[in-house]
């Protein structure tokens, strides 16, 4: 029984979202309202990576008959067409048409590659995901966006392909890696950030325990979800909101050889550059830039400038130029507001990026 449903409705494609202590078995997964009761797992195709592929074979053992399964290797290394090409070849050997149903067991990566899998087999075939990091569960899972990385480039190859149906199984949690743990972290935060102080006081409370733990998740899954309802493709300004911290992020993740950094790590660095950038620009009150620095520093994220790693900035401002935010030879930075964000257009050529990731933290 889920703890938190929710239905969500992304530009007439209805997504439903169910948090709950236990993983699906494979009739949650048929009764999803895509197939007809006669259906059964031939049409199925699970796809995971070395770390979740004991949670697909439980999925896999819970029917009657065998399901295929395509195993990918982990890691944002492998977030590439190989991959996406692997899934679809899969899908091929295993006879799935149309109306087959790609499922992905994993985390931001996998959710990614098996949703752009799906989303140009044969036109589109049926989606759903099982989401088995913090980091799905508070953000990647949800909302449709769908791809992999290219030409050392985040993201640049990529649809907009929601899933029908997401589930947030908590007991994956429970072996979830520290790393893991704190890329997701770096999320929720950010949600909490663009939410309200009631949320921001609920994710302090992890710091002592994980009680409050899928309380925070739902409320996650509830802000980004809604948000989205108002602009599924990004094409206005409510979900570029949800981008706080990712155009510095996705630069240094992009500069620094994608995998090495992980993606929550960036985010989190990403957003004290945000604080910086937008007190600059008289956006942020330095109040609020301190409080949440602060609260990144206290969840253990890196948030000094220059980063220690000591990349160029020219190497991340090249980067910054192949992001998809970028319009109008501008660039959209999010930067928190004195409640919520808002976006700062900044020109090519702007002196004002390069300033803010060299100079010295405080």
């Amino acid at each position: 029984m889920p703890k938190f449903t929710y239905n969500f409705n992304f530009g007439g494609q209805n997504s439903a979202v169910f948090i709950q202590d236990s993983l699906p078995g494979i009739e949650d997964l048929q009764n999803s309202g895509i197939h007809a009761p006669e259906d059964k797992s031939r049409r199925i195709l699970l796809v995971c990576d070395a770390n979740t592929q004991p949670i697909a074979r439980k999925i896999q053992e819970s029917s009657e008959t065998l399901i295929p399964v395509c195993v990918l290797q982990s890691g944002e290394t492998h977030k590439n067409w190989a991959s996406a090409e692997a899934i679809i070849k899969a899908a091929r050997e295993a006879g799935l048409g149309r109306d087959g149903l790609f499922v992905g067991i994993g985390g931001g990566v996998i959710s990614d590659l098996t949703a752009f899998a799906a989303s140009v087999y044969m036109r589109g075939a049926k989606l759903s995901l099982v989401s088995t990091t913090l980091l799905g569960m508070a953000d990647a899972a949800l909302g449709g966006k769908a791809g992999f990385d290219y030409l050392g480039i985040k993201n640049l190859v990529g649809t907009f392909y929601p899933a029908s149906r997401v589930f947030m199984p908590l007991c994956s949690l429970e072996t979830l890696p520290q790393r893991e743990w704190k890329s997701g972290m770096a999320e929720l935060i950010k949600t909490a950030i663009l939410s309200d102080a009631d949320f921001l006081n609920q994710i302090k409370t992890l710091k002592q325990g994980r009680e409050n733990l899928d309380a925070c998740i739902a409320k996650a899954v509830e802000f980004k979800g809604r948000i989205v309802e108002q602009d599924p493709k990004e094409t206005g300004k409510m979900r570029a909101l949800l981008n706080l911290g990712h155009t510095f992020g996705h630069a240094l993740e992009s500069a620094a050889g994608l995998g090495k950094i992980s993606h929550g790590e960036a985010v989190a660095w990403g957003i004290a550059r945000s604080c910086e950038l937008g007190m600059e620009l008289n956006i942020t009150p330095q109040k609020r830039a301190a409080e949440i620095i602060a609260l990144l520093n206290d969840f253990g994220y890196e948030t000094r400038a220059p980063h220690p790693l000591n990349i160029p900035a020219e190497e991340m401002l090249k980067a910054m130029s192949s992001d998809k935010k970028k319009q109008n030879r501008t660039l959209a930075f999010i930067v928190p507001a004195p409640q919520g964000a808002e976006i700062a257009q900044i020109p090519d050529g702007s002196p004002l990026p390069k300033k803010i990731i060299n100079r010295e933290s405080q």
